[in-house]
């Protein structure tokens, strides 16, 4: 755990060293796009771990006992972004300061507006919605991109993120997730917002097994 901490905090301490301008592509710097890609295989490896054998995996007992690990697409440095994040201030009892979706099963869940994020690719701007738990800090990106019902799943996928000191945040596409339901319909997962329909087709995270 203490190299992994460590590795983290190398690949922080480089994106903050850049945040002195606007958000930026990590494709440009190829020794934090190195860590980053290290720090992503790591992640990989523990989502694996977590399908075959934790109780609360969404795979089958016979689903465990054959899994050979997910799909993902080939790692790519040109999605990955960092930046600051364009923070929403709305009181708790302005209706705004909660998102509300509706799940695979019809029910909703409500998360807290967050703040934006701005980010460029393919020499296009495109902004993404980003909430927050209201359990615990950790940032929620659930989106679709042109990629669903063909290259990755239909209901979109979903990003966990860090608030960084300053309101900063890496958005790594390469760790783009499946929802739970995508693998057991028993699952509850929320579904993206409208505002994080990308025009764009995001060839990066975990793709369709064939």
């Amino acid at each position: 755990m203490k190299w992994r901490t460590i590795l983290f905090l190398l690949i922080i301490g480089a994106l903050l060293y850049s945040f002195s301008v606007p958000p930026i592509r990590a494709g440009v710097d190829q020794t934090l796009a190195a860590l980053q890609e290290k720090r992503v295989l790591e992640w990989k490896k523990e989502r694996d771990k977590f399908f075959k054998s934790h109780q609360r995996s969404p795979l089958l007992p016979v689903e465990k006992r054959n899994f050979k690990g997910l799909k993902y697409f080939p790692f790519d440095p040109q999605y990955v972004f960092s930046g600051k994040i364009e923070r929403y201030i709305f009181h708790i009892n302005n209706p705004k300061y909660y998102a509300t979706f509706l799940t695979n099963k019809g029910t909703n869940k409500r998360y807290i507006r967050y703040g934006k994020f701005h980010f460029n690719l393919d020499g296009r701007e495109y902004t993404i919605e980003i909430y927050k738990s209201i359990l615990s800090d950790s940032l929620f990106i659930p989106f679709k991109d042109k990629t669903n019902g063909k290259e990755s799943y239909e209901g979109g996928r979903y990003i966990d993120a860090e608030i960084l000191p300053g309101y900063k945040m890496v958005l790594d596409f390469n760790m783009a997730y499946y929802p739970s339901c995508a693998y057991n319909d028993h699952f509850i997962c929320v579904l993206p917002p409208k505002e994080n329909m990308l025009n764009i087709e995001i060839r990066a995270g975990e793709r369709n097994q064939k």
